[in-house]
């Protein structure tokens, strides 16, 4: 927790103000109740008019410099701790997205956006009372205990008598609170995951009728969050009701004996009242720090795992420095071991192969062959266990990550397009492209012809996920993207396996075209995509079993020789 409020250093003149501003407004209501004594027994009491308008006067002021400072703490303090969650917010987002796919795999996409917007939530709310909490209670707590005894120190032995019993209901209920806040955290990230998986994958859900399933995992998730936030409210709800009666129980017990020490003549009724408003403003302080007692132990919680992200060192650590001239693509990959983390055999086993300037790699091999695996490596998503990549002789251990990642364009078969304009969408690929650029790589994607059919053109919007076009189009418009970034090296996965026969001739005229020039590579499972390709590896279980042209591949009679043959028999019965 101390560590996030470490944010607040660059408000200190604003927390400042607000810790004065509350420390006026705390000596305004500890004053009050001296100026109500005053008029009650020096004015109300011997029937001196004058004197109480005089006093009362004196009270409106006092109350207005307190409610104003009040306001003034509210403002400054809102605007200090809505600027620490934005820069928090802002820093978790800028780490994260230094992360590799490793570091994603172990927190969670569902738990980092948890973290990122709910747990922060959660500190600034606190931080927001806090600001003010943190010297008003004291100030209360103190400045009444002090007044009080200085009205009458006997009666104030009933405020000595209520404080433990207070305070041991207080620790109790905490005690009993606290480690469910943890468990609450827990249980919002599985719902989380559930709900963005129901979102996301909706259609899949409707293919296979699941929805029944489906709202039974979410009412499971629904119900355990439901559950343990249940129990922390039952724990927590005996607490104001605890303070409540100890409050009422005391002032009771005080106009008691205060009625008695009146009757003997050892108190004033004036001062009986401001001892009573005493006692309430240090009941008061008590509540406040109560309340921090309960919000402080559940933003800890959010503290600590907005602090597990910020801990978390990404794999990729970007310390290459070599801007040296190079040529456009040369690849390397010498004796590459990987295995995932916990993983019992490394996933990649030694993989030796080398792809020259403007040549076509294309890659094969069955489901879980290492395909995707050698893909993330290239573009180090993933640390490598033993051996070295090279582009163009440099490691990419060596490369800063802007320049490594400049050298690869990709276009995957899970087509990503984000909330905006086509437009804005093609120009994604490179920063500053001109209207003309854009309608250049538009074109040469063969997307200009659909994107003209639009009612807006380029300046169609897509919504979410871009359901409002189809796979081919969504296709189209990345290679067009694509396109526009220019790369040395081009990566493209299955980027024709979800199309029909109309589109897929159009993207694989397009692919060509982006190849055309540049280090490719092609994974694909239709072996009639990568015949002419410069180099192909044929992979099984991590391994590279076969490579070379397609003709030396047919010669060597293997398994791409089994599996050509049998998908292109397949072909001529159809």
């Amino acid at each position: 927790m101390l560590k996030i409020l470490q944010n607040l250093r660059i408000y200190k003149w604003l927390v400042a103000m607000v810790f004065l501003l509350v420390f006026i407004q705390a000596m305004a209501d500890l004053f009050l109740p001296t100026l109500m004594a005053d008029i009650i027994d020096n004015g109300v009491v011997v029937g001196d008019v004058p004197y109480i308008w005089q006093i009362g006067g004196w009270m409106l002021a006092v109350s207005a410099l307190g409610a104003a400072a009040a306001v003034a703490a509210s403002y400054f303090s809102s605007k200090a701790a809505m600027g620490m969650g934005r820069d928090v917010r802002r820093q978790v987002f800028t780490h994260v997205e230094q992360f590799s796919l490793q570091e994603f795999d172990e927190v969670g996409t569902a738990s980092l956006i948890t973290r990122t917007t709910n747990d922060i939530t959660q500190v600034q709310q606190v931080v927001l009372v806090l600001l003010r909490m943190v010297v008003s209670a004291p100030l209360m707590l103190v400045g009444g205990l002090v007044m009080a005894i200085s009205k009458d120190p006997q009666l104030s032995l009933v405020i000595i008598g209520a404080t433990p019993v207070l305070a041991v209901s207080i620790l109790f209920i905490l005690k009993k609170g606290i480690p469910l806040f943890t468990e609450v955290q827990k249980r919002l990230d599985r719902l989380n995951l559930v709900l963005r998986e129901n979102l996301t994958g909706i259609r899949v859900i409707r293919a296979f009728t699941r929805e029944p399933q489906e709202q039974v995992r979410l009412e499971k998730a629904n119900r355990e969050l439901t559950d343990v936030s249940i129990r922390v409210n039952k724990i927590m709800a005996f607490l104001m009701p605890v303070m409540m009666l100890v409050m009422n129980l005391t002032v009771v017990a005080i106009i008691w004996f205060g009625g008695i020490r009146i009757n003997n003549g050892a108190m004033q009724i004036g001062d009986l009242m401001a001892f009573i408003q005493y006692v309430m403003l240090i009941m008061f302080a008590l509540v406040m720090a109560s309340m921090m007692f309960i919000m402080v132990p559940r933003a800890a919680v959010s503290a600590n795992r907005i602090n597990e992200v910020l801990a978390m060192r990404p794999a990729f650590q970007d310390l290459g420095t070599q801007t040296a001239d190079r040529e456009r693509g040369t690849l390397e990959f010498e004796h590459v071991t990987f295995s995932y983390p916990g993983a019992e055999e490394p996933v990649l086993p030694d993989i030796t192969f080398s792809a020259k300037a403007g040549e076509t790699t294309a890659i094969i091999g069955g489901t879980g062959s290492g395909k995707s695996t050698l893909i993330n490596l290239l573009m180090r998503f993933y640390e490598l266990n033993a051996g070295r990549i090279l582009i163009d002789g440099i490691d990419t251990c060596d490369l800063p990550r802007g320049e490594l990642r400049r050298n690869f364009g990709m276009v995957l078969q899970d087509t990503w397009l984000f909330n905006g304009t086509i437009k804005e969408n093609i120009a994604y690929g490179k920063n500053g492209a001109s209207e003309e650029e854009i309608l250049v790589a538009a074109t040469a994607a063969h997307a200009d012809h659909f994107i003209r059919t639009l009612p807006d053109g380029y300046e169609t919007v897509l919504n979410e996920k871009a359901s409002n076009i189809s796979q081919g189009q969504k296709q189209l418009l990345t290679i067009a993207r694509a396109i526009l970034s220019d790369p040395p090296i081009m990566i493209l996965d299955e980027a024709t396996s979800s199309v029909d026969t109309r589109t897929e001739v159009l993207i694989q005229r397009a692919m060509k075209l982006l190849m055309t020039g540049r280090t490719s590579f092609v994974i694909a499972h239709r072996l009639s995509t990568i015949r002419d390709a410069d180099l192909i590896l044929v992979m099984d279980k991590g391994r590279v079993i076969e490579q070379g042209t397609h003709n030396e591949l047919l010669d060597r009679d293997g398994f791409y020789a089994d599996l050509y043959y049998s998908q292109f028999a397949k072909s001529a019965v159809s």
